[in-house]
């Protein structure tokens, strides 16, 4: 019997005081933390967290009504329990604000900036663009994923009198309310909106980007997910599956309409939509339904030809990979929602997951952005349904508080949104090299993107790309001379995945750390693996030896690599690159000349900022006065720049320019589902079978973690290992403990999450357990 501990009202982080209450009872498996807010709770892509004593202690389970959150945790901090609250990921350490400006700042308020495009994708083009919407219903389509009936609704942006057939873009928005009003009727049905409210009409929100699209000759639809807004609560991935699953709903519907017409439409669109060049955008949780859409669609055939993937300010609860589709990944750094910028990682982890992917891919993140305002319809002034600044914040100090110089405003946040959400689908789908400057990491600027301070980070596409190393693994003997040391090092620490590699960071402060914070569905699978290069005086060199086949780099536009400064360092060091050919000659490059990767990122802890994020050294070749190029030796960092200091690096290479091709053969990974009876005595096991769709050559990496239920009693053990298929292997197994008992239970179900797959597409990456209790 649960023993209840404490008991006592509360006042829910960031919203107006209520009569909250909430208890923590002692149970089997620890302890129960209940909160009960007098009002509901906000919908955001983020999951909730609870607070005990003002430490968060991990993500709620929420009620269907949003008004109830409960945890189960083994921190002894709940049995101390004073005051419980609701705290968003992106509260943490905002309780109290440091006055004092962080030790950048004033440089990122007039930070170096490249040079501007001449052709600007932000502008409109020589078309009209007419505009229609079609709603077939707010329960027209069943979505597998949800279990539950959809909406299917879109808003149309048109090319008139564009001849031939379009490339067409598909803008999926995020988790936002679904429905708005002044006195709804009480319902036990969140979607379609009860009697007294309306539809949120979050899917009228990207006007700005697809005009601009639109503008210039490609097709745009903009869709409506509110249904799965109202119940991806409790669903087993947060609603990925089925997000991705309504965008192929609608693609089937325009592979009707532009072939044999029909629908609300006509024969308007027949013979005008490419649907073997596709195009996705998706916002916050949109984002992570468009990266599943892509591979979904692959595993399914490749029926549509999904050629580029852009996630904006994205979540990423499952570690996907999105090889072989041309990507960018929208980072706005003063997330209020998505704070630790998660979305770094489908760059992370897509950049060298399958050997031969020849697709481009890149990073933008967008100083000053916040999460809501590149949608005008989570943007206070802009929106009909209540809306506000996820960030938060009125102060003129902290780098993303509203009246700071550095913010963006809502109209210029939506400049740069549209310039290069515009850009990437002109590259992409279009061809239109013009725009390369702006994903390719050389710091070029769109004018309709104003003053907004950009970081692009960039992969070439591997048919421009050599690359010398990822900096991932330990350095040969004698690499490293002088005062200086090279350690591999990976994640954070405090962290559940321990591993025997060093952690990056040591931080308190969640969300600093987009390359090394833990995903939900995946807290033990490993993050990104760099060098932390560290010296003491200025005699240190880190030389790379390059092979013979290696040494003739004329082909190449740049050498570059991804690096940051170690937040326990100084917030600005410098390093020197050094290229020595055959015959001894040598150019030498400070860092801080041509790029500002190694000057720490705005902001102070007390707002859980700066981010520590790799940035872009790109170093021209044709700046190497004197070096051979045919026969280039060595490739030296010197510290002899800075007396003292330490710096992450990552990914150098040489590469030139280039859009890429979009497609990869890779088997295929899935998890099937188990039902085991729960036994009487002992230990029974949970087996899930793990397949590939054919054998490999190589070896195939996939992480496996069990994602379990909140319970009182939880017979099931919690598992977590990297499963490993050698070449040509296709089965292996994944065994998850169950305890038996002779107690009469309700049956258990779980789920099994597989993330960060290597030499494969992830296509069902999780599996469903039922253990059933025959007591």
């Amino acid at each position: 019997m649960a023993a209840v501990l404490a008991v006592g009202p509360v006042v829910a982080s960031a919203a107006p005081p209520a009569a909250n209450s909430w208890d923590v009872q002692q149970v089997p498996t620890g302890y129960r933390v209940t909160l009960r807010l007098d009002e509901p709770m906000a919908m955001r892509a983020s999951r909730p967290l609870l607070a005990v004593n003002g430490k968060p202690l991990g993500v709620a389970q929420q009620s269907a009504d949003r008004r109830t959150l409960t945890l189960i945790t083994t921190d002894k901090a709940a049995a101390d329990a004073r005051d419980v609250q609701l705290m968003w990921p992106g509260d943490v350490n905002k309780g109290v604000r440091s006055l004092a400006d962080g030790p950048t700042d004033a440089y990122w308020l007039n930070a170096r900036k490249g040079p501007l495009l001449k052709d600007d994708p932000g502008t409109l083009g020589k078309y009209k663009v007419e505009t229609a919407e079609y709603n077939l219903g707010d329960e027209a389509v069943l979505l597998p994923g949800l279990g539950q009936k959809s909406e299917v609704a879109g808003k149309v942006y048109a090319p008139v009198g564009a001849a031939g057939q379009r490339p067409l873009v598909v803008f999926l928005h995020g988790r936002h309310e679904a429905c708005y009003g002044d006195d709804p009727a009480p319902s036990d049905k969140p979607w379609p909106c009860p009697k007294g409210a309306k539809s949120v009409p979050s899917y009228r929100g990207y006007d700005g980007p697809a005009k601009a699209l639109a503008s210039n000759g490609y097709q745009v639809v903009s869709i409506s997910s509110n249904a799965i807004n109202a119940y991806d609560n409790d669903v087993y991935d947060s609603g990925a599956q089925a997000r991705a699953e309504l965008v192929l709903d609608h693609l089937a519907l325009w592979r009707k309409w532009s072939t044999v017409g029909g629908g609300p439409f006509g024969t308007k669109y027949v013979g005008r939509v490419d649907l073997q060049n596709v195009g996705l955008m998706g916002h916050s949780r949109g984002g992570e339904g468009v990266v599943r859409a892509a591979v979904v669609n692959a595993d399914r055939g490749g029926q549509y030809g999904v050629r580029a993937v852009l996630p904006l300010a994205p979540v990423d609860f499952a570690r996907s990979a999105v090889p072989g589709v041309a990507m960018s990944v929208l980072l706005p750094y003063c997330d209020g929602d998505v704070s630790d910028l998660q979305g770094q990682k489908y760059y992370d982890d897509t950049r060298s997951s399958i050997t031969g992917d020849g697709a481009a891919r890149s990073t933008v993140t967008v100083l000053g952005a916040n999460h809501n305002f590149f949608n005008t319809e989570w943007t206070p002034g802009q929106s009909v349904a209540p809306s506000m600044d996820d960030w938060g914040g009125e102060g003129n100090r902290a780098p993303c508080d509203a009246k700071y110089a550095g913010r963006l405003k809502a109209k210029e946040q939506q400049a740069v949104g549209t310039a290069y959400v515009a850009g990437f689908f002109r590259l992409q789908l279009g061809r239109e090299k013009q725009f390369l400057p702006l994903f390719d990491g050389s710091d070029a600027r769109a004018a309709s993107a104003g003053k907004a301070v950009v970081r692009v980070v960039a992969q070439a596409p591997l048919a421009s790309r050599r690359d010398v190393t990822a900096f991932d693994k330990a350095q040969p003997k004698g690499a490293v001379t002088g005062k200086a040391t090279a350690v591999v090092c990976i994640g954070e620490a405090p962290n559940p995945a321990r591993t025997a590699t060093p952690p990056c960071l040591l931080t308190n402060s969640p969300g600093n750390a987009p390359h090394w914070d833990a995903a939900y569905y995946a807290q033990h699978a490993p993050t990104l693996a760099v060098t932390r290069l560290s010296w003491t005086d200025k005699s240190g060199v880190l030389r790379l030896n390059l092979p013979t086949v290696q040494r003739d780099v004329r082909k190449y536009a740049a050498l570059s690599f991804r690096a940051a400064p170690d937040p326990t360092s100084t917030p600005r060091t410098d390093l020197t690159v050094r290229v020595v050919d055959g015959r001894g000659r040598a150019a030498a490059v400070p860092v801080s000349a041509i790029s500002d990767a190694l000057t720490r990122l705005p902001g102070n802890e007390s707002v859980g900022l700066p981010k520590n994020l790799l940035r872009t050294v790109r170093i021209p070749l044709a700046s190497l006065k004197g070096v051979n190029l045919r026969d280039v030796r060595t490739i030296e960092l010197r510290t002899d720049r800075v007396a003292k200091g330490s710096a992450y690096l990552s990914d150098l290479s040489f590469s030139s320019p280039g859009l890429g091709v979009t497609a990869v053969t890779a088997p295929k990974v899935a998890v099937a589902d188990v039902t085991v009876k729960e036994g009487d005595r002992g230990t029974t096991y949970a087996n899930f079978v793990v397949r590939l769709s054919r054998p490999s050559i190589r070896p195939v990496i996939v992480y496996a973690e069990t994602s379990l239920p909140f319970a009182d009693v939880m017979p099931v053990r919690d598992v977590a290992q990297m499963v490993v298929f050698k070449p040509g292997q296709v089965r292996q197994t994944v065994r998850v403990p169950v305890q038996a008992n002779t107690r009469d239970n309700d049956d258990v179900r779980f789920d099994l999450a597989l993330s960060a797959p290597r030499e494969a597409l992830l296509t069902r990456n999780f599996g469903h357990a039922l253990i059933l209790d025959d007591d």
